[in-house]
């Protein structure tokens, strides 16, 4: 799987182990969510489905934080509220500490659990359900 040349530079800007972590995320990310759009926003990888953030990763002090940006929705126990609006997060200091199930399960429902991002500036900060 090819990566970007935004997101590889990117990558390569990270510690060799935010580096394996990302990598391991990106390719997983991608093979889940094919059909997403992929780009450096906010200068950090997020993948948007018809405009729409759904999950993206950034280096964090203690560890590499992935987000999904309707995360809360998902009421998965293993993600924490992160910021005012309906995101959720978790931190991973080490590849291994990556359960593979639980990102699988957490990348479809970003597909099929969303919130319009995309419109929430036209909505003055008011969040609607898309799915």
């Amino acid at each position: 799987m090819e990566i970007t040349p935004e997101i590889k530079a990117y990558h390569d800007s990270l510690s060799p182990v935010e580096h394996k972590i990302a990598t391991f995320l990106y390719q997983e990310i991608c093979r889940h969510l094919p059909e997403a759009e992929k780009k450096v926003w906010h200068r950090h990888p997020v993948w948007f489905l018809d405009g729409n953030p759904i999950v993206g990763y950034s280096p964090r002090k203690n560890g590499m934080n992935l987000m999904f940006w309707s995360g809360q929705s998902f009421d998965e126990p293993g993600l924490q509220k992160e910021g005012k609006f309906k995101a959720a997060e978790i931190r991973y200091a080490d590849v291994a500490d990556i359960d593979i199930n639980d990102l699988q399960r957490w990348l479809e429902k970003g597909k099929e659990i969303q919130w319009d991002y995309k419109n929430i500036v036209k909505r003055k900060g008011v969040l609607q359900k898309l799915k």
